[in-house]
């Protein structure tokens, strides 16, 4: 199991364009071949978002990042970010 933890910070005035943009791939991306998770949190001030998620391997992830609909929120965060997508991989220890 290959695991990914994002934190993605929006500038404020971007954050519901972040989060609404997010949320319309989550259907999508759960119903991929590979994609066992994929979760959207964010904190209490609603001003970070947090996507854990969990992938059978890194070629299923590789995949995802190729989807027209996840290419088109990565293009989207271009504009709206704070700061650079910290995104965290790891895998999982039965």
């Amino acid at each position: 199991m290959y695991c990914i933890f994002a934190t993605i910070t929006p500038k404020k005035e971007h954050f519901r364009d972040a989060r609404a943009a997010i949320l319309s791939i989550l259907e999508p991306t759960r119903s991929e071949t590979g994609c066992n998770q994929f979760d959207v949190h964010t904190d209490e001030e609603f001003s970070v978002l947090y996507l854990y998620e969990q992938w059978i391997d890194q070629a299923a992830l590789k995949s995802h990042y190729e989807k027209g609909y996840t290419k088109r929120v990565f293009a989207s965060y271009e504009h709206w970010l704070a700061k650079p997508v910290d995104i965290k991989s790891f895998t999982l220890l039965d």
